[in-house]
């Protein structure tokens, strides 16, 4: 049995924790949030949730749909069965083509939050570095609970479940991971949330935006078990949010809800809004791999900036699929 710490609590770390954790390690999953789920994120507020992190997921694979279909038949996973359309200069040019969607219930944070059950996951707790204390890891620490840095360990083994650009500089002890995770960039992405007083009767629940600011918006509340109530998501395209990425909040709101309007056709004033900065959403180039690992020390990476087989990344199968294979190398 190895003790294996998790860095990160989004779907890939928690998919790792559990794959090693079934095959008998012991693991530790830290988590710098107060709650689990990464960018699989849903916002509380007095009028309703919001998914202002990842929007929805898709299932190519064989194994990734598997995994889906038990979530499903547990109550964690619905399709989703929305009209999605191509949006340019406020008309419709398409509608999309059916297209199986998956969303988590009520919110898409609710899928990590049953995936943590059964595991050790320490939120709150701030990973500054990895150390090697002889053939083994300790991990050192900020946390509420400690008024200096504190140790954790020792481990046998670390995943990293974090963006690329985080995921870097604790890689440090190993230079060629960490060259390989200092390669990738990550681009941010301001996501904006507007709840109305009553329906907009827009023709669609979601819609790729072809415009200089947004490149998506959906109507939250379209989505299977969510509560009642007029909620809309709006996420800014990557060029966008790179070039405002250190703009006040109240800036970027302006301008987003300006071009949500323009976009929409509605000048129906939102009773609730506010915006979130990702600030590493999603690989612009992601590594043509599953994972990253060295099996001399026994540290590696994984998570939605791989490839994991399938084309491109940073979709929530991405994740998914590098996480069990990491998972897999280390259990062999």
């Amino acid at each position: 049995m190895l003790n294996i710490a998790v860095i990160g609590s989004g779907l890939a770390g928690l998919t790792a924790a559990r794959q090693l954790q079934h095959a008998g390690h012991h693991v530790t999953v830290y988590e710098k949030a107060m709650g689990v789920s990464g960018r699989m994120s849903t916002r509380q507020t007095e009028i309703g949730g919001f998914d202002h992190g990842a929007q929805y997921f898709t299932a190519s694979t064989a194994r990734f749909r598997k995994e889906v279909s038990d979530w499903i038949k547990q109550g964690w996973v619905a399709e989703w069965d929305g009209r999605i359309v191509a949006l340019e200069h406020g008309k419709v040019t398409t509608e999309k083509k059916r297209t199986v969607r998956y969303v988590a219930v009520p919110g898409m944070n609710a899928l990590g939050k049953q995936l943590q059950h059964g595991l050790d996951v320490r939120t709150e707790h701030t990973i500054t570095a990895c150390e090697r204390w002889n053939s083994q890891w300790l991990l050192r620490f900020r946390s509420p609970a400690t008024a200096i840095e504190a140790t954790a360990g020792p481990f046998d083994r670390i995943i990293m479940a974090v963006p690329a650009e985080q995921a870097a500089p604790l890689l440090s002890v190993v230079p060629e991971l960490a060259a390989e995770a200092s390669a990738v960039h990550m681009s941010p992405c301001w996501t904006m949330m507007l709840g109305f007083p009553f329906e907009l009767n827009l023709p669609f629940d979601g819609a790729f935006v072809q415009s200089h600011r947004l490149n998506w918006i959906a109507r939250d509340n379209a989505k299977p078990g969510r509560r009642a109530g007029e909620r809309w998501i709006a996420q800014a395209g990557p060029a966008w949010s790179e070039e405002h990425l250190r703009d006040e909040p109240e800036r970027v709101l302006e301008k987003m809800l300006k071009a949500f309007h323009e976009e929409t056709g509605s000048q129906i004033q939102p009773m609730h809004a506010v915006v979130h900065r990702w600030a590493y959403a999603q690989a612009e180039k992601p590594v043509a791999a599953d994972f990253l690992y060295s099996e001399e020390f026994g540290i590696g990476a994984c998570g939605d900036w791989f490839s994991a087989g399938l084309e491109g990344g940073g979709k929530i199968e991405h994740a998914f699929l590098s996480a069990l294979n990491l998972s897999k190398k280390i259990s062999n």
